[in-house]
């Protein structure tokens, strides 16, 4: 539960006396730069809807301040505070894909370690060893017994069976109303 008194760096609480005392700006050069596009404050609910800044557009005006006095437009400052609001979204994104590659790089590393173990149970048990337990269509249970030890049948025996499938999500177990009817014969 969140609490419903907390204030965060965007929430606009400042009205615009207050901002342009904390800003260091006359009041009327904030409506100037709102209307430019600079800095949009929030707006009061009710009949007048006044102007309410937050921290954030007070630290903005600072910023736009502290480049007019350094002799840049008015234009040239929004397109610097566009590309800098960019460089901030590209920077995010960057820690982000940054973070899913060490994520993608600990998950690289457990699979070859998988592997290099599989590798090492199949060269310990030889040749005809299987890494995979194998269950039997019948009991769905594992294959044990001289059926276990069975050799796989050459190729061409392989292509001319069909292909059994188990019964799984996609595919309904046999005797059930998805099976094709028998053909008489």
């Amino acid at each position: 539960m969140t609490n419903p008194y907390a204030i965060s760096d965007d929430t606009p609480v400042y009205v615009i006396s207050v901002a342009a005392e904390l800003s260091g700006m006359h009041p009327q050069t904030l409506r100037h730069y709102d209307r430019q596009g600079l800095v949009s404050p929030g707006r009061s609910a009710g009949r007048g809807r006044g102007r309410r800044y937050s921290l954030r557009d007070v630290l903005v005006l600072r910023e736009v301040q502290r480049l007019s006095q350094a002799g840049i437009s008015l234009p040239g400052i929004k397109r610097i505070m566009e590309l800098e609001g960019e460089l901030d979204q590209y920077r995010a994104a960057l820690a982000e894909m940054a973070a899913e590659m060490a994520q993608l790089r600990t998950e690289l590393e457990s699979t070859r370690a998988v592997a290099a173990r599989l590798a090492g149970l199949l060269r310990s048990r030889g040749t005809g060893g299987t890494l995979v337990p194998v269950r039997d269509a019948r009991t769905g249970g594992p294959v044990t017994g001289p059926a276990a030890a069975a050799p796989e049948p050459p190729p061409a025996a392989r292509e001319s069976r069909p292909a059994a499938r188990e019964p799984g999500p996609d595919l309904p177990a046999a005797g059930t109303a998805g099976d094709p009817p028998a053909e008489a014969g």
